[in-house]
């Protein structure tokens, strides 16, 4: 029964590719694709059946069935370019996958058949999606993203893991780890911009915008205000950038030491809900509809923009050791109170790897509150400077009420 239920799946395997493929060629006359539907559900048994013979025979046998499948599978993509000129190996691809994965399940591998099976045929159906991106993608992003990769994959891995200098407190690897974290955060937010178009309008687009700078995207919108006499609607994109801000300091929180995560929860989870709130009202407020004008933020990855954050980091690494070995947990809240007019990430990352290292957990996250309450203000001065306070003065009073929860909801926390 365990052979039977094993050829089953990879059967289903190949129907399940199959069905993807035959439904991308449904308008082709019977006949004229190179595989359907019942054509991948016999390669995925085929796959599964040449396995279950190899098992007796020599695992050797399952490469020349493999290699005498993908023969005939060229010798047809070859007569399918001569005749359509349609020189895409996808299909091909996909049929050599599925034998793989009849085989897979086979041998004992049934589950990681399936889920690689659902995997393929869920990139098969983006074609479009894919192409897409591909198409608003820019050079500069392309070789963002290189350099991501490079910064994540191959320098990562060979730093030393252990500490340096005074306290040990430099440690190359965690510290470019969380370079990693934090541009790998920014850049979600900069596609999510690209990839769902900035023409969706401000609200959606200081959404996005957020998760990669909300103190940027605050700027942006602040220039905006000179342009256009849509108070509200402004007030409302600079609330659900300062929004993202709060759920992102949750999840480098929760990546970094989990244990501080239900310490920082209350008050950060209240200081989001009362920002949606005000931005959904002021959204509300607004007498036009929401306009379609485009953020200029930056590429959020730089190697020199890394290279100045891993050096904050470290920074702020040292100051907080210094200042908790000189003046105790005060020196804490005086350090989180300074980094958060400047930056939130730095010092949330710095207090919670403290927190594993024996800072007390309370200290780092009233710490990691403090400088986010601070950082909130900010981007109220911010918008009224830029904007001038008298066009600024609901959304000044918004960000102090934001402030104000965060820090009775940080006194309730400590009771």
């Amino acid at each position: 029964m365990d052979t039977i239920l094993q050829l089953g799946i990879a059967l289903a395997i190949g129907f399940l590719i199959g069905m993807e493929r035959g439904w991308q060629e449904r308008e082709a006359e019977e006949g004229q694709r190179l595989a359907g539907i019942r054509t991948f559900g016999l390669i995925g048994l085929l796959g599964g059946t040449w396995a279950l013979i190899s098992q007796e025979m020599g695992v050797l046998l399952q490469g020349f069935a493999f290699l005498a499948l993908a023969s005939f599978l060229m010798l047809g993509y070859y007569l399918d370019v001569r005749k359509d000129h349609d020189i895409g190996l996808t299909t091909v691809m996909a049929a050599m996958l599925t034998f793989t994965f009849g085989a897979l399940c086979v041998i004992g591998h049934a589950t990681v058949a399936a889920a690689a099976a659902v995997v393929t045929t869920t990139i098969l159906t983006l074609k479009p999606t894919l192409h897409q991106w591909l198409q608003k993608m820019e050079r500069v992003e392309l070789h963002a993203v290189l350099k991501f990769l490079l910064i994540s994959v191959v320098i990562l891995p060979v730093l030393p893991n252990q500490g340096y200098g005074p306290w040990q407190t430099l440690n190359p690897y965690q510290i470019w780890w969380m370079v990693v974290l934090i541009a790998g955060i920014s850049s979600v937010g900069y596609f999510a911009i690209k990839l769902a178009g900035a023409e969706k309008g401000i609200s959606l687009t200081a959404l996005f915008g957020g998760i990669a700078s909300s103190t940027a995207t605050t700027i942006n919108l602040a220039h905006f205000r000179n342009k256009m006499d849509i108070p509200f609607l402004l007030s409302a994109g600079v609330l659900l950038s300062a929004a993202t801000m709060f759920p992102r300091v949750l999840i480098e929180v929760a990546v970094v030491n989990w244990s501080l995560l239900p310490l920082v929860a209350i008050p950060l989870v209240s200081m989001t809900l009362v920002t949606l709130l005000l931005a959904v009202w002021a959204w509300w407020r607004n007498p036009v509809t929401d306009e379609h004008h485009e953020l200029e933020l930056e590429n959020p990855f730089q190697i020199m923009t890394a290279l100045k954050f891993g050096a904050l980091l470290a920074l702020i690494m040292l100051l907080a050791k210094g200042l908790q070995a000189w003046l105790g947990d005060q020196g804490i809240y005086l350090l989180s109170l300074a980094s958060g007019l400047a930056d939130v990430d730095a010092i949330t990352l710095s207090l919670a790897k403290m927190a594993r290292e024996g800072l007390a957990a309370q200290v780092a996250a009233d710490g990691i509150v403090i400088a986010s309450i601070v950082n909130t203000a900010v981007k109220g001065v911010l918008f009224a400077a830029i904007a001038g306070i008298k066009n600024s003065r609901w959304l000044v009073i918004a960000i102090f009420s934001v402030s104000t929860v965060g820090t009775i909801a940080l006194l309730l926390s400590q009771s």
